[in-house]
């Protein structure tokens, strides 16, 4: 085991800490414990739960997803200005969490620190936004990829997202220009995009049939513009194997996983539901967004295994330090006691800033004069820790060493691992998530899709008029 390694750190929300009204105390954290051994063997015990489960699982061990990625950087990467990922929810998300996190803050406009091509992610279908990028991509096409993401491809937003790219190319460049310019990441054998990239020859990556596309940013989906951009994905996996080592254990009281998710599931049962993330270093403020998906979507449920309604999930919400001092913590303190706080850390930055002197006529600020600023930063941590803790408010940390692509690994593997035990404790479904349909379908018929809908049991031109009839704007109701 390396000796880089990201700590969990939880004194913070113990009732030695916050007092036993607001606060864990050791026997029921270990009780906890107990039954989430319990709790993974019952998932485990369902034969689709764990597939799931395992098809996470195996992606640090995948080499050979890492040979095929790494075969089609080294075609593209030096034809390639600008790849631009097409893609919704964990088609993007994990993509601007790692770019994020392991390129510096000017990479796309600063050729002196890019290692690769510029990229741009796209995760939604604003025609504003994206008119504005076709306006600018249009006659830098010839050393353009564009990687479209969806397992399925039946995703409207990125379906819209790859016909209006793929019309582009084809009226620039021609037909032949498809195969040199588009990447499709999606089902190895079925759906929509298989077939439009077996058609048309395109170059490919496959997503494993059951994998979840919040559980995916190990895989394919993100390690191609990863790696395209300089990321080192050996050591991004290398950690992720790292922390499988960690939160495979038997000994639950030294599961990093293990002890986040029973402290995550008391503090929920005992009416904090919502989880705030706040990092203390904005490389990782993408990250909190990527945990907000997997949060949200893994433990929001209505029914438990046993089919009963309960209704549950913690509300995630991610937060900026030292930003969100000045936006959110007024109301962290003297709010209702409804929330779990997780901070991320930073030890070593890996660069100083010296804040430099002050003037004659402000000598009150000479206690920031020739000070770091990454030690101003983590002392706005502690400082803030310390105001919540004062309001016995629970707060846990994650630490990280450094942020690299090593430690990057165990943290997103940490929280995939979390997110799995959790459900385990709440006795729901981590893996699915049904209530997305709905709105999925619904935009269909909107759209005018035609032919009949399984899931609500009308023709989609009935349905669109049923959605209409609540959704419209009522005149007597608009002011």
């Amino acid at each position: 085991m390396a000796q880089s390694q990201i700590k969990f750190y939880y004194k913070n929300a113990a009732a030695e800490t916050i007092g036993a009204e607001h606060g864990i105390t050791q026997s029921r954290l270990e009780k906890l414990l107990s039954e989430l051994k319990e709790g993974i063997r019952r998932l485990r015990s369902n034969s689709e739960l764990k597939e799931k489960e395992d098809a996470y699982r195996r992606l640090p061990y995948e080499s050979r997803t890492v040979e095929k990625v790494n075969d089609l950087v080294a075609e593209f990467s030096s034809d390639c200005d600008c790849l631009v990922i097409l893609g919704i929810g964990g088609s993007a998300l994990g993509n601007i969490a790692l770019q994020t996190a392991l390129n510096p803050y000017l990479y796309n406009l600063d050729g002196h620190q890019r290692k690769g091509p510029r990229l741009f992610v796209f995760d939604n279908v604003d025609p504003v936004q994206f008119g504005s990028f076709l306006d600018y991509i249009s006659d830098k096409l010839d050393r353009t990829v564009f990687n479209v993401i969806s397992k399925s491809g039946r995703t409207a937003e990125t379906a819209s997202q790859f016909l209006s790219i793929r019309k582009l190319l084809v009226d620039k460049l021609g037909e032949d220009a498809l195969k040199k310019h588009i990447v499709a990441t999606t089902d190895s054998k079925t759906g929509t995009l298989r077939k439009i990239a077996d058609d048309s020859g395109l170059q490919g990556l496959d997503v494993p049939a059951a994998l979840g596309g919040r559980f995916s940013v190990l895989s394919a989906v993100g390690l191609f513009s990863a790696a395209m951009c300089g990321i080192d994905i050996d050591s991004l996996l290398a950690g992720a194997r790292d922390m499988d080592d960690r939160v495979s254990g038997e000994d639950f009281a030294k599961n990093p996983a293990a002890v986040n998710a029973a402290i995550n599931y008391y503090f929920y049962k005992q009416g904090k539901r919502i989880s705030v993330m706040m990092p203390y270093n904005s490389a990782l403020y993408s990250l909190a967004d990527w945990y907000r998906q997997i949060w949200a979507e893994s433990l929001g449920k209505s029914k438990d295994l046993s089919k009963a309604e309960v209704h549950i999930g913690p509300t995630p919400v991610r937060a900026l330090g030292a930003t969100d001092q000045h936006s959110q913590v007024q109301l962290y303190r003297e709010g209702p006691n409804d929330k779990l706080f997780t901070f991320l850390e930073v030890e070593d930055f890996g660069r100083c800033v010296e804040t430099g002197p002050s003037p004659q006529n402000a000598k009150e600020l000479d206690f920031l004069a020739g000070k770091d600023m990454g030690m101003l930063l983590n002392s706005e941590k502690k400082a803030t820790e310390y105001a919540l803790l004062s309001d016995n408010r629970p707060c846990l940390s994650v630490i990280f060493p450094q942020v690299n692509a090593y430690t990057v690994g165990q943290f997103i593997y940490m929280y995939e691992a979390t997110t799995t035990f959790t459900g385990a404790l709440f006795r729901i479904n981590p893996f699915d998530q049904p209530a997305v349909e709905l709105g999925k379908e619904a935009a269909f018929a909107l759209m005018g899709k035609v032919g009949f809908c399984e899931y609500v049991g009308l023709s989609y031109a009935d349905f669109a008029k049923e959605i209409k009839s609540k959704t419209n704007i009522d005149a007597a109701y608009l002011l």
